[in-house]
């Protein structure tokens, strides 16, 4: 057999088994949703994974979203001030975090702290069985681990975005009127009449998407993980690069969507 032979079968088995885990994500997503529906509703855990995906992330995206404002203001001042434009700084800072920044910085940070972790924490209790003892009691472990770790990692998204855009802001202000010297009257009023209702909301159904789909791939991850400590290790890699890359790639889609339906 030639090597170009085995090169286009090798390729050609790399595809399927692509396609197959791609098939295996949607199955896995679609039995978490019908789950979702069922009772009972496990209330407790939904608030446990609400404090550890959100509330326990709210620090390191107050800390990035702060110092994203405090880098735009520094930017944005110098760039329009080469066109005397500076006076426009606030609205500029204000526009980027709400539309891009914000959603995506927010889903890279919760990725990489919470998301990671959610991987982690479902293969170790795969490869020490733990979830085969949940069946063994009779209880569905898609409903019990995975409907909560799903509509926590929904709602929390939002919420951390709205927190890292008004702290961004909120940097981006202090910068601009304490080391700058700009006109805070002018900061302010020049920012409210740029900002619109539909650019808050664009934001935030971002956000939305990009939790739902860090808590979908974390869980299906954790879910598919292969024994010992290689496999967890494997499995929270790949989830936090798939997770980020799947965000920039959604963020690009749902911008030109919601560009063309909204901001024309």
């Amino acid at each position: 057999m030639s090597t170009a032979t085995v090169s286009i079968s090798n390729l050609g088995k790399t595809a399927i088994h692509s396609l197959s885990r791609i098939g295996d994500a949607w199955i896995f997503l679609f039995r978490i949703l019908v789950e979702s529906v069922k009772t009972p509703y496990e209330f407790n855990l939904f608030l446990k994974q609400m404090y550890s995906i959100g509330a326990q992330s709210i620090l390191v995206v107050a800390l990035v979203g702060g110092f994203t404002g405090a880098v735009l203001a520094v930017q944005g001042e110098y760039t329009l001030s080469q066109f005397g434009a500076e006076a426009f700084t606030g609205s500029a800072i204000a526009l980027s975090l709400i539309r891009e920044l914000g959603p995506v910085l927010t889903a890279l940070m919760v990725n990489g702290r919470a998301g990671s972790a959610m991987t982690a924490e479902l293969g170790i209790m795969k490869i020490s069985e733990q979830i085969d003892a949940l069946r063994a009691m009779g209880v569905n472990p898609i409903h019990h681990l995975m409907v909560p770790r799903l509509l926590a990692g929904t709602l929390s998204l939002p919420l951390l975005n709205g927190i890292f855009v008004c702290i961004g802001i909120a940097g981006g202000y202090i910068v601009s009127i304490h080391t700058l010297g700009l006109s805070a009257g002018t900061f302010m009023s020049v920012m409210m009449q740029a900002v619109e209702p539909i650019d808050v909301i664009s934001g935030f159904i971002k956000a939305t998407f990009f939790g739902f789909c860090i808590a979908w791939i974390s869980c299906y991850r954790g879910w598919t993980c292969q024994f010992g400590a290689v496999g967890v290790n494997r499995a929270t890699t790949s989830s936090v690069v798939t997770s980020s890359v799947t965000i920039l790639i959604l963020d690009y889609f749902l911008t030109s969507i919601l560009t063309k339906l909204f901001m024309n």
